[in-house]
Order: structure tokens, then sequence, then C-alpha cells
């Protein structure tokens, strides 16, 4: 995918977030997202890796609707295309 196919891409998706979130029933959706994706805690609970990992997902979930909604579509094509950090390269 080229610079410009990633852009627009970037765009079109931000758009489709700004048009589902930016409503009012959008905006109550994600307040009640915040707590049950502990947005705002930790994710981790002691002994039981499985619920942590569970905890986790929704939190990414919502931290990416966040992205979507916040970073203009230059830093999400940035944030989301670029190797994860402390990937390997094979290059």
């Amino acid at each position: 995918m080229t610079p410009e196919e990633a852009t627009r891409v970037f765009a079109d998706c931000k758009r489709a977030y700004e048009l589902a979130f930016r409503t009012e029933a959008g905006k109550a959706v994600l307040i009640d997202l915040t707590p049950f994706c502990r947005v705002k805690e930790t994710c981790v609970v002691p002994g039981d890796r499985d619920r942590t990992y569970v905890l986790e997902g929704r939190r990414e979930v919502f931290l990416r609707i966040q992205d979507y909604l916040d970073l203009t579509v230059e830093q999400l094509v940035e944030k989301y295309t670029r190797p994860a950090q402390g990937a390997i390269s094979h290059d």
C-alpha cells in the first residue's frame, strides 16, 4: 500500500469513527464503555493471567476508538502502519 493509499484508507476510517462516536448516542456509548474497558484503571488481576488478558483486550479496543477520534490522519498512519516497538526486522 502506498503512503497515499494508506492516508486515504485511514481518513475514510477516521470519518466512520467520527460519524459513529461524535454523536450524542456515540458519546453515551463511550461513557458506558469507559469503566467496562477499564480505561482509567489497571487491567491486571493478580493471579489470573487469563482474566488480565481479557481485560487488556477490552482496553485495547477502547484505546483504538479513542485514537481514531483524537489523532490526526497522519498520526494514525504512523501509529498503525509501522512495526510494533521491539519487533524484529528481517531486512
